[in-house]
């Protein structure tokens, strides 16, 4: 008996969410190594007038494969500082953009 509630207690840790911090942005600067900077838009009413105002923040996130590009949407998590920027990392990639599907194959014409 004592074993099955051990266990049962174990299964619901590996299933609650992390704690951390998740935002959903778009990718705006894919130049360096293995970083991308990412704009969140933030939609909050102003305190006296009520109306939305729309407010950005750009964040440097930590892509170790490089996959993401211009214009994608994507979520990052929150994570330990990095560098001096960089405290956020990819956690996954949300839509691809329609520009980098295009740019594809004029690269490969290209080469």
């Amino acid at each position: 008996m004592a074993t099955e509630t051990t266990q049962a207690v174990g299964e619901t840790q590996a299933e609650t969410p992390s704690r951390r911090n998740e935002k959903v942005g778009n990718v705006v600067s894919t130049k360096m190594q293995k970083t991308i900077v990412v704009e969140v838009e933030m939609r909050k009413a102003h305190p006296k007038y009520k109306r939305i105002v729309k407010s950005s923040k750009k964040f440097y996130a930590h892509d170790e494969q490089n996959s993401a590009r211009v214009g994608d949407v994507v979520r990052i998590r929150e994570s330990r500082p990095l560098s001096k920027l960089k405290r956020w990392s990819l956690e996954e990639i949300v839509r691809r953009s329609s520009l980098s599907q295009i740019e594809e194959p004029a690269a490969a014409a290209q080469a």
